[in-house]
């Protein structure tokens, strides 16, 4: 499971004109789902998500995570994410979880959120959405979940 974690001042998802999630200051998380993901690979990265320590104190040192921080959680699923472009120019996805189970994985990495007591919104999976963000720092993250598989599977 990958995620990018940006730290936002503000941040909001659109599709066909309609706004189905905002933030103001907090986390986006894109979120690509990858094939051999598990339970334990969505709770590592939604305990890092809720825990990394991102945001500033009063003397600008990150010290505080997004709760700390009074923040909220944007979650839009991002399956580009996980793809191959080792060879040739065309992005491959083999290494992307098949949309239904990747469609449960991104409900259930946002359940996990609000068990941690965040506010989280979400965009629409597999939607061709617009996201807008006012990164602030800027300040952005690479997650890749500890794998019980082999790296690489499905590639």
């Amino acid at each position: 499971m990958k995620a990018v974690l940006q730290r936002v001042a503000s941040a909001s998802v659109t599709v066909e004109g309609e706004v189905l999630g905002s933030i103001g200051k907090g986390v986006l998380v894109l979120l690509g789902v990858e094939r051999g993901d598990t339970a334990d690979d969505i709770e590592w990265v939604a305990q890092k998500t809720s825990e990394l320590r991102m945001f500033g104190d009063d003397t600008g040192k990150m010290s505080r995570s997004v709760a700390e921080a009074g923040g909220a959680v944007l979650v839009v699923s991002e399956f580009t994410l996980c793809a191959d472009c080792r060879k040739g120019r065309r992005p491959g996805f083999g290494r992307a979880c098949e949309p239904d189970l990747a469609e449960r994985m991104y409900e259930d990495f946002v359940v996990a959120l609000r068990g941690r007591r965040l506010p989280v919104e979400t965009g629409r999976f597999a939607a061709m959405m617009n996201v807008s963000l006012v990164n602030t720092g800027p300040v952005t993250f690479l997650l890749e979940s500890p794998r019980s598989h082999v790296q690489g599977a499905g590639a």
